[in-house]
């Protein structure tokens, strides 16, 4: 029996799982080049976006199937969330925290790209 939902939710989860790695090489790019403060920068960026899309994985796919008007509310919502955790994280890592931007905007950018690559190569094997 074929799930679309079930194979939605595992690419998605498997794109989560790739955006994890790239957090974690380009935060220890920062900590080996840098130093510390701007290794856990980078580290944060990376957890703000991949806090964000988990997120939105569990909104948007958590309902199963579902009429088009409450998929696309998901979904949106989804998409807020992530948004609304991601620049959480940001303010509180450059606010409070007094962490250096660039990194902190380098494993952000590293985390939504590998999330993008990963679900664009999910799609190119099908």
């Amino acid at each position: 029996m074929h799930d679309p939902i079930a194979t939605g939710r595992r690419a998605a989860t498997r794109a989560v799982a790739i955006q994890a790695a790239a957090a974690v090489l380009v935060a220890l790019v920062a900590l080996v080049a840098a130093g510390p403060r701007q290794g856990l920068s980078a580290a944060l960026g990376g957890i703000a976006m991949l806090a964000g899309n988990a997120l939105a994985v569990a909104v948007a796919l958590g309902g199963g199937i579902q009429p088009a008007g409450a998929a696309f509310a998901r979904l949106l919502l989804g998409t807020l969330g992530k948004w609304v955790v991601a620049l959480a994280v940001i303010v509180v890592a450059l606010g409070p925290l007094g962490l250096p931007p660039l990194p902190l905007l380098a494993g952000l950018a590293a985390g939504m790209l590998a999330y993008l690559l990963a679900l664009m190569n999910e799609r190119r094997q099908r």
